[in-house]
């Protein structure tokens, strides 16, 4: 790494030795990016999966804090190094931070339901370990992903919001995961303040992408089951921003001087109404349009009956729908991200017309590869794809590899039949590659 000696003369008074040690990451007005070492949290969530993929682009080398049992394999194709450890456990936080330069704090105890004490445990006391973790370590960013919800649940027909917006208006009973994600700025704010941790935050609004196991698989399920209802009349604009997007907005900030101690929200990418987006969601599935309703009050007031319901009865699950839910879909206000936009020149780079189809598409692929893998497909044929054989039977693959294919069947493998894959077609023999299918198959249960 290229070392650059700062006079502290030429430096704004008042700062500390952590902030002058994040000037010296700044080479010709930029991060010395292939000698940053990152350590990324929430790696197997939505937003830290593209963080990580983003990050993996630019060259950097990624640090994975994953709980001991996580599924890692995205992170691990990526070439990320898995470090097993929980942000309720000090050592390994004390370990996962050693040698890193830039922390990228994304975990947190997310959804709308569940005890106050786990998410107190997790969100709050979790990001203070990690605070002191990356302050021991000498870590020299620290990029905290918090919310929008930390505004509180704010509304009004019209209202624009952004930065300067107060925190925690409005929160109702329950509210926990607001509630936490305002208990840990403060840490996040004060341990920058103190001086002996350079900041900055992150507040995006409703995530949606590839990789979505939350709200996205809901609403095509509840689609599906044409049980969806538009709240309100639908024609309020939505806060929807693409994890990819909030994932490079997230990068510029940690690498940007003018960032540090700066709060930006990241929170949509254009106009996009309610009935908008939902249809835009059943014209991929192939589905009709959205149109019944209901009305915003009655909806809030059932999820608070609902609500309180799920808490006399201590409900482990959550109930049909809540008030987080109705606000976030039905609310009236809209938040505003002109300002990373002035600070930093971030822009979406994936917009609703090319961002949701393929959400979608991802969630149907995978949802179908675990159908097949849940339901193995013992009795293959000539029909069966490359990439149904593959799914249902990953053992098979070295059998492929030893039969030819034509160029045109090569143009898109996963998609051709085996009839074509080692037919006549492409000259091969598929009566023979069917025996020798079936017969890694049906020894598989007895090597197990």
């Amino acid at each position: 790494m290229l070392a650059i000696g700062i006079n502290r003369r030429f430096l704004p008074p008042g700062l500390t030795d952590p902030v002058i040690r994040t000037y010296r990451l700044y080479i010709v007005g930029g991060f010395a990016e292939s000698s940053t070492n990152v350590l990324l949290t929430g790696g197997t969530g939505l937003l830290g999966s593209h963080i990580a993929e983003q990050l993996h682009r630019r060259g950097l080398r990624v640090r994975a804090l994953c709980r001991p049992g996580s599924d890692t394999t995205f992170l691990s194709n990526l070439g990320a190094k898995i470090v097993t450890g929980d942000l309720t456990d000090r050592d390994s936080l004390q370990k996962a931070c050693t040698g890193v330069h830039v922390v990228y704090h994304c975990a947190a105890r997310v959804g709308d339901w569940g005890p106050w004490k786990e998410f107190a445990r997790i969100s709050i006391d979790g990001t203070r370990h990690l605070l002191e973790a990356a302050t021991e370590a000498g870590v020299r960013r620290f990029m905290h992903v918090s919310s929008i919800s930390v505004y509180g649940h704010v509304d009004g027909e019209g209202r624009v919001f952004d930065e300067s917006t107060p925190l925690g208006v409005n929160l109702p009973r329950w509210s926990y995961y607001g509630r936490a994600k305002i208990e840990a700025e403060k840490l996040v704010w004060a341990m920058h303040e103190s001086g002996a941790l350079p900041v900055t935050v992150i507040r995006p609004s409703w995530l949606y992408g590839p990789r979505d196991r939350a709200t996205l698989p809901r609403l095509i399920e509840s689609i599906h089951r044409r049980k969806l209802r538009l709240i309100g009349d639908g024609h309020n604009r939505l806060n929807l921003v693409h994890a990819g997007n909030v994932a490079e907005a997230a990068i510029l900030a940690a690498q940007s001087e003018r960032a540090i101690g700066e709060a930006y929200n990241c929170s949509h990418d254009g106009a996009l109404t309610q009935r908008e987006y939902f249809n835009m969601i059943a014209d991929s599935l192939g589905e009709p349009a959205i149109t019944r309703s209901v009305p915003f009050g009655v909806a809030k007031n059932a999820a608070f009956l609902l609500e309180c319901c799920g808490h006399v009865f201590h409900a482990r699950r959550p109930p049909l729908v809540t008030r987080y839910a109705v606000w976030l879909m039905g609310r009236r206000c809209f938040f505003e991200c002109d300002k990373i936009k002035e600070h930093l020149g971030w822009s979406s780079t994936i917009d609703y017309q090319t961002g949701i189809p393929a959400a979608v598409r991802d969630h149907l692929d995978r949802a179908d590869i675990a159908l097949l893998r849940s339901s193995p497909m013992e009795n293959i044929d000539a029909s069966t794809t490359v990439r149904e054989l593959l799914a249902a039977h990953p053992d098979t693959f070295a059998v492929l590899l030893g039969h030819g294919m034509c160029e045109d069947c090569k143009a898109d493998p996963p998609a051709v039949p085996l009839e074509h894959f080692a037919g006549k077609h492409c000259g091969g023999d598929i009566a023979a590659l069917l025996v020798e299918l079936r017969a890694v198959i049906d020894r598989r249960p007895q090597d197990a």
